[in-house]
């Protein structure tokens, strides 16, 4: 069987890491699925999903990380073209990826203790995401 939901929310923009753990359990919760695996796929070129620990320190670790890797105040081509100012935050995304799948028995998820799904808005404004989840299993 396979079902697909969509989660829509509003993020800061500037590197908002969100925690969307519990509205995945919750669309699973929805199903008659118990086993399989779940995949997330964020639309837009500006923001992408992984996992980790949900914690306060390694979340301005993770951010800084970005901004010694990806510095937003370096030329980007992109944005000579369009002027937005966001070419940082594509170079970001494209390296986190836009999905993740995790797979899931008696309908929980198989994340680790310290493990949490989040999605990475990395563009320099607010903006609303649509999360794509596909739930595949039996």
């Amino acid at each position: 069987m396979v079902i697909t939901k969509t989660i829509s929310l509003q993020s800061k923009g500037h590197c908002d890491i969100i925690d969307i753990t519990p509205q995945i359990e919750q669309q699973l919760a929805e199903t008659d699925i118990s086993n399989g695996t779940v995949t997330l796929f964020v639309s837009g070129s500006t923001a992408g999903i992984s996992t980790i620990e949900f914690e306060s320190g390694l979340l301005s670790d993770f951010q800084d990380m970005w901004e010694r890797n990806v510095p937003k105040d370096i030329p980007y081509n992109h944005d000579r073209r369009w002027g937005d100012g966001n070419g940082y935050s594509h170079v970001r995304a494209s390296l986190l990826g836009a999905s993740l799948v995790i797979p899931f028995n008696n309908k929980r998820l198989a994340l680790g203790t310290w493990q949490q799904i989040v999605l990475v808005d990395f563009d320099n404004r607010p903006r609303s995401r649509q999360i794509m989840v596909q739930i595949v299993g039996e």
